[in-house]
């Protein structure tokens, strides 16, 4: 398959792209510089460029099989990261006739916002965040593409075991995690089977 990236430099951005390469997809990828992404391969293809670039982000969608969307708050960054770069991811993809998009969320994001104790705490401590991710999974709903949003709980950088539970009515407790390459390796089968279309799975080890 042809994948668009948005959010390739990130921690579990950097997982997909190793995967995806892996598997043997041809990736393109938006950067905001150059040597954010220290990969070299013959089917990855990155573009310099914004989110709020139209026409970096349209160079990135147009052909794709599948779209990605890896963004969230970096230090510093933004606090509207996630709404206002799947605006444009979304934009993009209705211009260029791209359907599919695979976008990471956040268990405890809108519906799940109440599940607990513990996540009402949590959406307290990083309140910007969360609301940020309650935004962009509402435009995400409201655009007539092919979408999963996918909600893992507390990401950690252990090693892959590949033992991940997936599903919509899964309920991670104070201790669910996930490593951030099973985050990756389950956001890539997403996009390779259609699974989950229209859903918001749930991903726990």
């Amino acid at each position: 398959m042809k994948l668009a990236i948005f959010g390739a430099s990130g921690a579990t951005g950097r997982h997909l792209v190793q995967q995806a390469l892996q598997a043997g997809h041809v990736l393109t990828v938006l950067l905001r510089s150059a040597d954010s992404l220290p990969v070299e391969h013959a089917r990855l293809q990155c573009v310099i460029g914004a989110l709020d670039d139209p026409e970096a982000v349209r160079s990135v969608v147009h052909g794709a099989d599948a779209v990605f969307s890896l963004l969230g708050a970096r230090k510093g960054g933004a606090p509207d990261v996630c709404a206002a770069g799947i605006r444009s991811i979304v934009a993009a993809m209705q211009h260029c006739g791209v359907r599919r998009l695979v976008a990471l969320s956040a268990y405890g994001a809108a519906e799940t916002r109440d599940a607990s104790w513990f996540i009402r705490l949590v959406r307290t401590v990083i309140a910007a965040k969360m609301r940020d991710k309650d935004n962009m999974e509402a435009l995400v709903r409201a655009s007539a593409l092919d979408w999963t949003l996918v909600r893992p709980p507390a990401l950690t950088n252990g090693k892959t075991g590949g033992n991940y539970r997936a599903g919509t009515a899964l309920r991670p407790g104070i201790t669910g995690h996930l490593p951030r390459a099973d985050l990756a390796a389950f956001m890539l089968s997403v996009a390779s089977d259609g699974s989950y279309l229209r859903a918001a799975p749930v991903v726990t080890v």
